[in-house]
């Protein structure tokens, strides 16, 4: 399955993968094929990793990503591994392995042969870390930018994010911004500290065509990185932000003539007033590209409270017409999060989406479920439809109760057999 078809072989009709994505939408793989060749849904899939397929788009369920990887300090792949089976487990429909720790190149071919759903990564991290080891970030060349990006391409990597839209132009907008955080992307960092040290152009903006060539080769999908995203709901949409927007919706028009697929990535940190004013701005600049949000964090004031923070923000994100939440975990902002900070992370994002499936009409029948199953009192059943059975069944087991049927919070005056008592009189 290759990028050019997905987008423009418009002839042969929906794929295999195209149909076996359709079923587990309950939807029309004709619809989904047409929606992929106009852009509007991506399906990462490089042929060398051979995911399960994942479509990503407009009137699709929200899909979300978890965040894994190493650094300097915790460098254990294992650790890493386990993380990825968790959220996996849990339901994260994507991975993307940021390590920076380690042997990073060991560290990203074992999870891409641990996991069967899209692996992303971010290619510069690792050509940044290289140049900083040897002198300097902004010591960077363009063969290690794209050297990097073709060797994670090799490796099976199925989207990659790369930050094109910081530019000298967008740059210069970030000067006048007068921001409180000025730049918080990793890498955005390393690329804006290399056009202001070398006065030069982002080779990656500036070789753009060259970069579309090396996706449509090896078959990834590009997430246009937002790397001047907003670091605090002070920032959040200001004239650096919407000028970097504004290039990559050129990109974006790019990408769909050289036949490859893309995505868009959104603002971090945002207030509720705005979330659908970015939604809308982004759906209407980039003609509808699938927009993948970092939460968006509604405010600043949570550390170990993030995920819910983001999970806030997602959830009305996702109603207002995002398609792809990246997960944020209780460690966001403090540390490198662990298998239970992953677990969370995934559940509070996983809500989120399904919160916003459900006002827009899908996925409604597994709520339908758990309302069935408490009006019967039915426990297992209940545990079946929980996001997270392992913990439902735990709190279930909290203090006592005579009525076996029943839980410890209502005991003998629960609500339900009280009413189901006279109704069935």
């Amino acid at each position: 399955m290759t990028a050019m078809s997905i987008m423009f072989n418009a002839r042969t009709g929906p794929s295999d993968e195209i149909r076996r994505a359709a079923r587990s939408e309950g939807a029309d793989p004709e619809w989904i094929r047409r929606m992929l060749a106009c852009g509007r849904v991506v399906m990462p899939c490089n042929p060398v990793h051979s995911p399960e397929p994942c479509a990503i788009g407009e009137g699709l369920t929200v899909k979300i990503n978890a965040n894994i990887g190493t650094s300097s300090d915790q460098p254990d792949l294992g650790l890493e591994l386990e993380k990825a089976r968790v959220a996996v487990r849990y339901g994260a429909d994507t991975i993307m392995d940021l390590s920076t720790g380690g042997d990073i190149d060991e560290v990203r071919r074992t999870i891409l042969k641990e996991v069967r759903v899209p692996v992303g990564t971010v290619p510069i991290y690792q050509e940044g870390l290289r140049a900083a080891r040897r002198s300097a970030v902004v010591d960077m060349d363009e063969d290690d930018i794209f050297n990097g990006i073709e060797k994670h391409a090799k490796d099976g990597v199925d989207f990659m994010t790369v930050h094109c839209g910081i530019t000298q132009e967008s740059v210069a907008r970030l000067k006048g911004a007068d921001r409180l955080t000025d730049v918080v992307s990793r890498g955005g960092s390393f690329l804006t500290a290399w056009i202001l040290h070398n006065e030069r152009e982002n080779p990656l903006y500036e070789n753009f065509d060259y970069l579309l060539e090396m996706a449509e080769r090896y078959e990834f999908t590009l997430s246009l990185g937002d790397g001047l995203r907003p670091g605090c709901v002070a920032d959040a949409t200001d004239r650096a932000q919407v000028q970097e927007l504004l290039i990559l919706g050129e990109l974006v028009k790019r990408c769909r003539e050289a036949g490859v697929q893309c995505m868009v990535e959104g603002p971090g940190h945002v207030p509720l007033s705005q979330i659908e004013a970015n939604v809308m701005l982004e759906k209407r600049v980039c003609d509808n590209a699938p927009f993948y949000v970092l939460g968006p964090l509604v405010t600043d004031i949570a550390p170990g409270y993030d995920h819910i923070v983001g999970a806030i923000g997602g959830a009305l994100a996702a109603f207002h017409g995002a398609d792809f939440l990246c997960y944020v975990t209780p460690a966001e902002h403090l540390s490198l999060p662990d298998v239970d900070d992953v677990k969370e992370g995934v559940i509070a994002s996983k809500i989120a989406a399904h919160a916003a499936d459900i006002a827009l009409g899908r996925g409604v029948e597994r709520d339908e479920r758990m309302a069935r199953a408490r009006k019967q009192l039915d426990w297992e059943a209940m545990f079946r439809e929980s996001i997270d059975e392992e913990k439902a069944r735990r709190f279930r087991k909290r203090g006592h109760t005579e009525e076996k049927d029943g839980c410890s919070m209502c005991g003998d005056v629960c609500a339900i057999k009280i009413v189901q008592k006279y109704l069935e009189k």
